[in-house]
């Protein structure tokens, strides 16, 4: 039986203060990368409870989805089969705005998160080759035309369901 394919479902927020957009500087793969503050859905969790955990374990602020900014699929190469072949994963990204609450000091980062950065559009903008994703800056460039969608476009039925 083949498995089905399925995308990995991620969520992540878009914030800006005075300018600046509040991202994170990780370990991955390829290096230290740049991205939003971002990461999987959970389950038994909403879209927007997602956002606001992914939120504060990697940034340690509280923040508050206010709008979707949109969503976004997207592909990366994965690694190398043993017949040789790549494999990729695919992403469905839920980006989210919202109102940054408060900070927790001493608050502990998600592994592989090194720090938070504050950054202009222009600097996100030059700093592409370090991005995780293509989509960090889309999700920028969306938010900075005023994309925002209401969060009630988003439904939610966690009640369980049995497979047949």
């Amino acid at each position: 039986m083949n498995a089905r394919w399925k995308p990995n479902v991620t969520v992540a927020s878009v914030v800006e203060r005075r300018g600046k957009f509040l991202l994170v500087e990780e370990h991955t793969a390829d290096g230290l990368r740049l991205n939003n503050p971002a990461g999987h859905l959970d389950p038994g969790e909403s879209l927007v409870e997602a956002c606001v955990r992914e939120t504060l374990e990697e940034t340690a602020y509280h923040f508050q989805p206010t709008a979707l900014v949109g969503v976004y699929l997207s592909r990366a190469s994965g690694p190398t089969r043993a017949d040789g072949r790549q494999t990729s994963v695919t992403y469905l990204r839920f980006a989210f705005c919202g109102d940054l609450g408060e900070f927790l000091p001493g608050q502990r980062l998600d592994h592989g998160i090194v720090r938070t950065l504050w950054l202009s559009a222009d600097e996100i903008r030059a700093s592409a080759p370090r991005h995780r994703t293509p989509v960090l800056l889309q999700c920028i460039e969306d938010y900075l035309v005023d994309a925002r969608f209401p969060l009630d476009l988003l439904r939610a039925d966690l009640g369980s369901i049995t497979l047949t």
